[in-house]
């Protein structure tokens, strides 16, 4: 587990000012550390968080968060924000939605992918709206189709992706608006394909500028 900042004391008198966290709470242990890590800055403090195995299902994910943050600086008055990141994996949409309620409950965001966090990188190289069986199917049309012909997710593959991010959010977005549309909630296992990680790129994006 990644160490968390230990460096802003809220009992002192005189406070020295620091600029918020962003910390990132999710269920891999490579692919997303990989990805995230990029976009700290000087501007952008972000901590990511990888958590056991065993606490995968999406509301043992968020509940796990929280005992996490406990023991770190996490300040949500003064701008911090936590994110948890998870996929739709086996969970059932009873449990997607306690994952969903117990995030909104304590003011925690969702980047939701279903079914699988690469789905997100597909989309920096097109537009799939189709069904996708699972994260071997992601990844096959990632390599097969040439976009990422090296990929494996202790491969770091963020400046392969960067020049297509502003395509990826837009299809993201539009794909979201797609299920919203039909009436299809985002999460759930129907949604399928689906990612709300654009919603995180775009704030992530917001604290370097």
């Amino acid at each position: 587990m990644s160490k968390l900042r230990k460096e802003y004391d809220p009992n002192k008198v005189k406070r020295r000012k620091r600029k918020p966290i962003v910390y990132i709470i999710c269920e891999g242990k490579e692919t997303e550390t990989l990805y995230f890590k990029h976009f700290r800055s000087r501007n952008c403090l972000v901590d990511i968080i990888p958590i056991p195995s065993k606490h995968k299902a999406a509301e043992h994910l968020v509940k796990h968060a929280k005992s996490l943050i406990s023991q770190a600086d996490y300040y949500p008055k003064d701008g911090d924000q936590l994110w948890c990141v998870f996929d739709c994996d086996d969970n059932k949409d009873s449990e997607l939605q306690a994952a969903i309620s117990y995030s909104e409950k304590h003011g925690y965001k969702i980047a939701y992918s279903n079914p699988a966090f690469e789905y997100w990188y597909l989309l920096h190289f097109e537009k799939r709206n189709g069904y996708l069986k699972d994260s071997a199917t992601v990844i096959d049309i990632l390599k097969n189709k040439g976009y990422l012909e090296n990929y494996g997710k202790s491969v770091d593959v963020f400046e392969e992706l960067q020049e297509h991010q502003p395509e990826a959010i837009q299809y993201a977005k539009e794909r979201v608006e797609r299920l919203t549309g039909d009436q299809v909630t985002v999460f759930c296992r129907d949604s399928n394909p689906v990612t709300t990680v654009y919603e995180l790129v775009e704030f992530l994006n917001s604290k370097r500028t």
